[in-house]
């Protein structure tokens, strides 16, 4: 893993900010907002500080700051201004950014700034699904394309999972009223992505269920224990990067083989490898789901 990175290119800087790279050189030319510094091949890379900048330039251009007032703020006030409108208010489309701006930051008070003023107008699962995914989903793709390092990716994915425990939480003392089904939710062995997992325990808790939430890494055979207790498990499980390709159908035949004896399995799962299952040879007791949100609407 690499360290935190410390020099970005102009198509880093548009990754983060959704500013095109033709925008932030006429930014840069016209209000000398940017300084990028030149390799030896005369092209631009810019520090952490100027993306920090970017950043809180975009914040303030989307709440309708004109570009050539913000290049009059004095540079050591931008940070103060944005602070500012966090504080006060943070409307939906701009979230992201504040979001992002607390994860090249480190810094846990925008997070919850943020996350509080989305929380005052909306419930969780609405912050979550329009805001939470969509960075999730956009911080994949920073990752991969080595825009961020895998310290700001555990950074934010920490303070999130914090909000779905808390918000799980809130709910747990509420007693089960539905009894078809008792969701047992688990990752497989190696499996340590559990964000979806988290927030899928949460709609299910949500919705009367009874749900027991097991976490990371769980050997097959651990599951065996719940079978003794309960007549109606749904297994439930987020495969993001086990089991391998290669070894998704073999991970199939020996959990048929553990539930054989079981009156009525059921395993539900999703995530980036269930692309990799031929569902025509699935058995039945087996669905397989593309996203968070058919999961719940089969809920």
């Amino acid at each position: 893993m690499n360290n935190v990175k410390k020099n970005f290119s102009i198509r880093d800087l548009e990754n983060l900010s959704g500013i095109k790279a033709h925008t932030i050189r006429i930014w840069e030319k016209r209000y000398d907002l940017l300084r990028p510094e030149r390799t030896d091949t005369n092209i631009r890379t810019y520090n952490l500080a100027s993306l920090q900048k970017l950043l809180n330039i975009t914040l303030l251009y989307h709440n309708g700051h004109k570009i050539s007032k913000i290049a009059k703020i004095p540079e050591a006030d931008i940070p103060v201004v944005v602070r500012e409108i966090v504080a006060k208010n943070s409307p939906k489309n701009h979230a992201m950014n504040a979001f992002k701006l607390a994860m090249m930051n480190f810094d846990q008070t925008i997070f919850f700034n943020t996350y509080n003023s989305l929380i005052n107008e909306k419930s969780f699962r609405e912050v979550f699904k329009e805001t939470f995914i969509p960075l999730l989903n956009e911080l994949g793709l920073l990752w991969q394309t080595d825009t961020i390092s895998p310290a700001h990716e555990h950074f934010i994915t920490s303070l999130i999972k914090q909000k779905i425990l808390i918000n799980t939480e809130k709910l747990q003392h509420l007693k089960p009223t539905k009894t078809d089904k008792v969701f047992v939710a688990y990752l497989p062995e190696n499996e340590i992505h559990e964000i979806g997992l988290l927030y899928l325990n949460y709609e299910i808790i949500l919705r009367g269920y009874k749900s027991i939430y097991l976490g990371q890494t769980i050997p097959m055979e651990n599951l065996m224990d719940l079978m003794k207790y309960f007549d109606n498990i749904h297994f439930l499980s987020y495969f993001t990067v086990v089991p391998e390709k290669d070894r998704i159908h073999k991970y199939i035949e020996d959990f048929k083989d553990l539930v054989e004896d079981y009156n009525k399995p059921n395993l539900w799962i999703l995530g980036r490898q269930v692309q990799h299952l031929d569902e025509t040879k699935l058995p039945d007791f087996i669905k397989t789901f593309y996203s968070i949100d058919q999961v719940v609407s089969r809920l």
